[in-house]
């Protein structure tokens, strides 16, 4: 049986958002088993290395702890240099034999930069300053585009209000939002 494409994940949608000096990561709260909603308060959105690194998934629940455990000690080990810490941790990811099994994507920023982590070992930091990922990420993303040319609004701002948006339109993203900022 053919493996289900690493890039489909269901349930999920977490957007960053970087707006001058501010940076912000938002969540939906939805966990879902199939087409059943399990949970809807799930936090996918973690701080790490002393508050000052956002961190946020979607995927497999477990496959993300995983992955959180995996980057925080790699954060600790490159004493909070997020570009090395990412580059290790994909590298690893894509490498290992267990690991490279997770299916997941991390969405990492130090509030400087800002990257979206992979099993297939990709560390892409956008030119624009925003990333989504997660079954409403293109929605979100969309959401998140317009607001930040047609508004003065904040980073936080802007991504809770395309997490809301998103939620409208995807059935795996509800409204239950939760924002992170720098």
């Amino acid at each position: 049986m053919p493996k289900k494409p690493v890039s489909v994940f269901h349930g999920t949608t977490v957007l960053l958002v970087k707006r001058g000096a501010r940076t912000a990561m938002a969540g939906d709260g939805q966990v879902t088993m199939g087409d059943t909603v399990v949970k809807s308060s799930a936090k996918k959105i973690r701080r790490m290395f002393n508050d000052r690194v956002l961190v946020g998934f979607a995927g497999a629940t477990a496959d993300a702890f995983a992955l959180f455990s995996r980057f925080e000690s790699k954060l600790e080990q490159f004493q909070g240099n997020l570009n090395r810490a990412a580059v290790e941790l994909a590298q690893e990811w894509r490498t290992d034999r267990a690991l490279r099994h997770l299916e997941a994507f991390l969405l990492a920023t130090d509030g400087k930069a800002t990257y979206l982590l992979s099993g297939t070992g990709d560390v892409i930091e956008p030119d624009d300053g925003l990333l989504a990922v997660g079954s409403g990420g293109t929605y979100a993303l969309a959401a998140a585009r317009a607001l930040l040319k047609h508004t003065k609004l904040s980073a936080g701002q802007i991504a809770a209000e395309s997490i809301r948006i998103a939620s409208e339109i995807c059935i795996y993203t509800n409204g239950e939002i939760l924002v992170e900022e720098l």
